[in-house]
């Protein structure tokens, strides 16, 4: 899943992209309002993580309700030093869905992603399951029939992505925008390399029904039935 950090502190928001990227997220970051709002509303992020007080004469809130003023419902996540009841009451009014007061201590700010990352949509919760596979997103492990399968942060990311969308059909493009960073130079062939290696571990080893299918002229879809 792809995150987006706008954040001027420098060393805050490389903490906070290599934390996330330990926890097998791709992680953009934009240092200002510019940056970060043109991000925001170009490229398809599955969150938002805005720091409220950006240099120049816009910030973070302003930056929220553009992204809300286009329609999109991506999660938001604000961070701030201001921690008066009236910044954190407009912070929320722009639409921001959470709002976490610096300093943090890490592991609640991915607390927070990973709740925020349950409500939108289906509301699939922590565990994901299809058919025999799940996944829990907490412990970060991954069992079809029981059976523990290891995978790679970039296994782990694309196969997260394809049991949020269940049943869908995505494309190549859809897994490059929600599985690599924007700085990430991939091609098309190399979801199918990604794609063949997540065969080889979740449907290959067992003798239940193929969950990975690929639709021609279209891309991918996991689900139970064929």
């Amino acid at each position: 899943m792809r995150i987006l950090v706008i954040e001027d502190d420098a060393k805050i928001a490389r903490a906070v992209k290599k934390g996330l990227e330990q926890e097998a997220f791709a992680v953009d970051v934009a240092f200002d309002y510019d940056e970060g709002q043109g991000l925001a509303l170009t490229q398809d992020y599955d969150l938002l993580i805005v720091d409220r007080m950006l240099p120049g004469h816009l910030d973070g809130v302003d930056i929220v309700r553009e992204v809300r003023d286009a329609g999109m419902e991506v999660p938001v996540l604000m961070l701030t030093a201001k921690d008066k009841v009236p910044d954190r009451v407009e912070g929320l009014n722009s639409g921001a869905d959470d709002y976490l007061v610096k300093p943090f201590a890490f592991e609640e700010l991915l607390a927070r992603v990973r709740a925020l990352m349950r409500r939108p949509r289906e509301n699939l919760g922590e565990v994901l399951k299809v058919a025999d596979l799940v996944m829990d997103t907490g412990k970060l492990q991954v069992k079809r029939a029981g059976v523990k399968i290891p995978l790679s942060k970039k296994e782990y990311s694309l196969l997260e992505y394809l049991m949020r969308n269940q049943d869908l059909v995505v494309t190549k493009e859809n897994i490059i925008a929600h599985v690599w960073d924007y700085d990430a130079d991939v091609l098309p062939n190399t979801v199918e390399v990604y794609i063949g290696y997540l065969r080889n571990k979740v449907d290959k080893p067992f003798r239940g029904k193929k969950l990975i299918h690929t639709v021609r002229g279209f891309g991918y879809r996991l689900g139970g039935k064929s």
